[in-house]
């Protein structure tokens, strides 16, 4: 019986309706990162410059380099995160398509085991 409950808790006409806009979102997401290239993880030397003695300068390009590489990081995760979505989102739609033919399936059958009980009746009285 807690089962029928949390069916009338659903909003399933709302999450049928949105499936399809969440699919589409997490392909256009996927997409939109996917075009997206990391930046380069090392930073570009022309070549010695006389200030580059200073230590200031050096840690400078240090925390840039350590920066591209976070940066880099950072774009391959939003890769996997991306894809993760977009499968999640099918996986979503193709079970909303699932859940809405067995709660289509469970109104015939409800209605049909309706039907017997009233012929039954009908027939014991």
């Amino acid at each position: 019986m807690a089962w029928l409950t949390v069916l009338k808790m659903v909003p399933w006409g709302e999450v049928i309706e949105n499936a399809p806009k969440v699919a589409q979102g997490a392909k256009k997401l996927w997409s939109t990162v996917g075009k997206k290239t990391p930046l380069a993880t090392s930073p570009g030397h022309v070549g010695a410059e006389p200030d580059e003695a200073d230590g200031a300068l050096a840690s400078l390009r240090a925390q840039v380099a350590q920066l591209q590489v976070a940066s880099a990081e950072l774009h391959q995760q939003m890769l996997e995160s991306s894809a993760l979505i977009q499968s999640l989102a099918e996986q979503n739609t193709q079970l909303i398509q699932r859940v809405e033919v067995n709660r289509k399936r469970l109104w015939w059958l409800a209605l049909a085991w309706i039907g017997l009980a009233a012929v039954l009746v009908y027939k014991l009285f």
